[in-house]
């Protein structure tokens, strides 16, 4: 029941506070620009549907790629810093 109301009112007050945030012609301006991308984007998709997932599969490879090409810097350095740390510690143990 609780988390019911919690919802309705945090809906209500989204709807509320964005409906306040219209009466400023700066914000009605951009929302309407906003929306008007998000129509032209929305009608793209749906008549080209092969482009979209094309270009969200070259988007995923690409972040892929870098994702594994940072791990495997991060990897080389700490194996360095693995390196580093048996040679200071095999001298100093040797002592």
């Amino acid at each position: 029941m609780g988390n019911r109301k919690l919802v309705v009112g945090v809906l209500i007050g989204a709807i509320v506070g964005g409906a306040i945030t219209l009466f400023d012609r700066e914000t009605r301006n951009y929302s309407r620009m906003k929306l008007s991308n998000m129509k032209y984007s929305s009608q793209s998709v749906l008549k080209n549907p092969s482009e979209a997932v094309r270009n969200i599969r070259k988007t995923f490879d690409t972040f892929n790629q870098n994702f594994t090409s940072g791990v495997e810097s991060t990897i080389t350095a700490l194996e360095q810093v693995e390196t580093t740390l048996e040679k200071y510690t095999n001298r100093n143990g040797s002592n």
